[in-house]
């Protein structure tokens, strides 16, 4: 998150940036990324996750490609949970105000659907705005031309929303 808010910084030096009127979006990995950021900055007024992680442990036993998660936290969630835990967004919903619309697809085995769920659900507990649209028959990828159309309509929309269009 240090390098998202340094980049922002750094256009906001160059360029006429509003910032009142951020917003942040990501997919997979930026997915959690964006998660992570509405759970520890208030700085976006807007956000969109696509296909993330809220809860490091949970996912350690959800998904289909799990190996990697071993050198990149030092062991897996079973012999070093601390870690899992502590970099989960999930753990820090009650510091979320930001507006976030979630989606993911529905045979994710990346990123499995459950993870926006338990995230989405997070945030309805903590009165923050949010919805998420679970595409039916989609991987991890949203690949189907409607449901891009309608992902395209709804991400806009959420923006126009909450930023001002």
């Amino acid at each position: 998150m240090r390098d998202i808010l340094a980049g922002v910084d750094a256009v906001e030096k160059i360029a006429p940036v509003d910032d009142k009127r951020l917003g942040v979006y990501g997919h997979s990995y930026g997915g959690y990324m964006t998660m992570w950021t509405v759970t520890h900055s208030k700085r976006f007024k807007a956000a969109v996750a696509g296909a993330g992680i809220a809860n490091w442990i949970s996912y350690y036993g959800q998904n289909g490609i799990d190996q990697w998660m071993v050198p990149y936290f030092g062991g897996t969630a079973y012999d070093n949970p601390a870690v899992y835990d502590r970099l989960s967004p999930i753990r820090a919903i009650r510091d979320a105000a930001t507006p976030t619309f979630m989606y993911v697809g529905e045979r994710d085995v990346e990123c499995p659907p459950a993870q926006s769920l338990e995230f989405w659900h997070g945030l309805k507990a903590m009165g923050v705005p949010t919805s998420l649209v679970i595409y039916e028959g989609e991987g991890h990828g949203i690949r189907t031309p409607a449901h891009n159309h309608d992902l395209d309509a709804r991400v806009i929309n959420w923006f126009d929303r909450y930023l001002g269009g």
